[in-house]
């Protein structure tokens, strides 16, 4: 497929994930090789996400009960009841673009964070490409990859070690991932990106699904923690792991 074959359509399509297995493949092979339609393609799908996030819980409520009875009670009735849920739903996402503008809803890296999270972290037998006993070789490894100086983090004061890490591709760059675990098996990653768009530096917070995400730039690297702890708790992580980073 080349660049002139791909449709708006067919992003949104992919995001969605409508297309059929072979024009899926096409598709994901030429964003691999289109940093701007791929970053798109991530906007799309961070919207959709964000949609879900913020008004499943309000397709999921029932209707107040002075509206089914009467609409149970006039002509028509069913249709009527479809259209009072299509005017809330049409309602609440007009809101919700009114100030999509305004608001940050998935920052980027927060957004792969998350994902190279959910992918890694379920894994038993290969969480990690190299383990946390050969820390100065992994640090070595991914400084290099990277291209700039990247350190894992002493957890052990909140009860976290290191349980290793890996390099990731992100938009044809490197990334990487150090993974932590505590006593009970639950673990912490922090994502390392040198894809870095946003140029804001300051401490923030992202919320992935169930995850807790806080993220901030330095200078040519950006860095996520991730966790489903808590989030009070992974905000003394974060700032642990921040200070230390940015001491």
């Amino acid at each position: 497929m080349s660049p002139e074959q791909l449709r708006e359509a067919d992003l949104h399509a992919y995001v969605d994930r409508q297309l059929d297995a072979r024009r899926m493949d096409e598709v994901r092979e030429l964003l691999a090789t289109m940093p701007e339609l791929a970053r798109a393609a991530q906007a799309y799908d961070a919207q959709k996400l964000a949609v879900h996030s913020a008004f499943d819980p309000v397709l999921q409520e029932p209707l107040p009960a002075r509206f089914v009875h009467r609409a149970a009670a006039a002509p028509g009735s069913r249709w009527i009841v479809v259209a009072i849920g299509c005017l809330a739903l049409g309602m609440a996402l007009g809101w919700w673009a009114r100030g999509e503008r305004a608001v940050d809803w998935r920052p980027q890296i927060a957004h792969q964070a998350a994902i190279a999270h959910a992918v890694y972290v379920p894994e038993v037998r290969h969480p990690v490409e190299v383990t946390g006993n050969e820390e100065a070789h992994l640090v070595r490894w991914l400084s290099k990859r990277l291209g700039a100086s990247v350190r894992a983090p002493r957890l052990t004061s909140l009860g976290y070690e290191l349980l290793g890490g890996r390099l990731l591709p992100e938009q044809g760059r490197p990334s990487a991932q150090f993974m932590y675990q505590d006593a009970n098996g639950r673990r912490l990653t922090l994502y390392v990106s040198t894809d870095v768009q946003n140029r804001e530096t300051a401490f923030r917070y992202a919320r992935e699904g169930d995850l807790h995400v806080f993220y901030w730039i330095d200078r040519t690297l950006g860095y996520a923690l991730a966790g489903d702890v808590g989030k009070d708790q992974m905000l003394r992580l974060a700032r642990v792991v921040y200070e230390q980073l940015n001491p």
